[in-house]
């Protein structure tokens, strides 16, 4: 296992985990929808974009820390959610929330982990000594019996907001998978939030059902089973926007599921000044997809998001040194915002508005 703290980036870290991984799992982790324009283009839509920055401003060190929806974070990085840790790590998502409570930020635990969310939120818990911000992701089911027990089990770990997949009607044709005939979790692993509690450790495992049936229904039915902040991941029409603010929603992930849904719709970042625009200041928007550089981060903050996910990094990470890997990432990545930040001539992150970056659709 190489010592990550000679990986200087994210593309070293991403080579490291290949290097790691079964071939098999590097498809699973990299691939994407049909022919993966989506994608590459949440990558490449961010290299378009400059940055004009400003000078002679004088303020200091700059201030990293953001409060979402009551959720305290040192930076406005957060781990958005990635299924199957244990896939390239043995701790699996044990380790990944190890690190992420030692960087101080925002862990969005998948509904698809391969630990359960209590052993989740007791090993961040453990790492810090105290307090750990998670999220839990759902993906709201036909069988609301189920989904009802998910939120209840989400609460009661101590999750704080929980954050619904809403783009996924059906499962993303992901062709390398098929190629390599990767359908299913090898033995041993499995979607431990599935496995029914009243069955014990043997079991059985619940398939997640993406279902077409799901509607702005079932958002009112959440809204009135939870008291916890609702944020809906992965709307990118304006108009399914302004409806979710409408439907009172208390925030949005702006994302295309790092083009593992439908391939060929827009970067996030590119739709991000739109969305921003529909929702007019009244919820916090999240934006994941793509983001590899600190100057990623200032180019999302900037056009109006309130903080970004990253997600395939995190499996790198994981992949190439374990905890200690996926530390390195965010620590990389903080490192590299405050850098960009300070030279944009910002001290906070009310200092990062549009007239710093050129390129970007109005």
């Amino acid at each position: 296992m190489p010592d990550p703290r000679n990986l200087v980036n994210l593309a070293e870290i991403e080579a490291a985990g290949r290097a790691a991984l079964d071939p098999v799992y590097v498809d699973y982790i990299a691939g994407a929808a049909r022919d993966e324009i989506t994608a590459r283009a949440n990558e490449t839509a961010f290299a378009r974009l400059q940055l004009l920055p400003r000078m002679l401003r004088g303020g200091g060190k700059p201030q990293l820390d953001v409060t979402l929806l009551g959720s305290r974070a040192s930076m406005p990085i957060l781990v958005s959610p990635t299924a199957f840790h244990k896939l390239v790590d043995p701790d699996g998502e044990l380790a990944t929330a190890r690190a992420v409570a030692a960087a101080d930020t925002i862990m969005i635990v998948a509904m698809a982990a391969t630990v359960a969310v209590e052993e989740i939120a007791a090993a961040a818990r453990a790492a810090t000594g105290g307090h750990a911000s998670l999220w839990f992701q759902l993906y709201i089911q036909p069988d609301l019996e189920l989904t009802e027990r998910l939120v209840r089990r989400a609460t009661a770990a101590g999750c704080e907001a929980l954050v619904v997949t809403v783009d996924s009607p059906a499962r993303g044709a992901n062709e390398r998978n098929r190629r390599n005939g990767f359908t299913d979790l090898p033995d041993g692993l499995a979607c431990e939030n599935l496995r029914d509690p009243r069955d014990g450790e043997s079991g059985r495992v619940r398939q997640i059902v993406m279902s077409p049936e799901i509607s702005w229904s079932h958002i009112e039915w959440l809204r009135g089973i939870t008291s916890l902040p609702i944020l809906l991941k992965g709307l990118l029409h304006p108009e399914d926007v302004r409806a979710a603010v409408r439907n009172g929603v208390d925030g949005l992930v702006l994302s295309n599921h790092g083009g593992r849904q439908l391939d060929t719709v827009p970067s996030t970042i590119e739709l991000l000044p739109e969305v921003v625009a529909a929702v007019a200041g009244r919820v916090p928007i999240l934006l994941d997809g793509g983001v590899r550089r600190g100057t990623d981060v200032v180019k999302a903050l900037a056009l109006g998001a309130s903080a970004v996910g990253i997600g395939r990094p995190v499996l790198w990470g994981l992949a190439c040194a374990g905890e200690a890997g996926v530390h390195h990432v965010l620590e990389l990545l903080r490192e590299e915002f405050e850098h960009a930040l300070t030279l944009c001539g910002g001290t906070s992150l009310r200092d990062l508005t549009p007239d710093l970056v050129r390129g970007a659709s109005r």
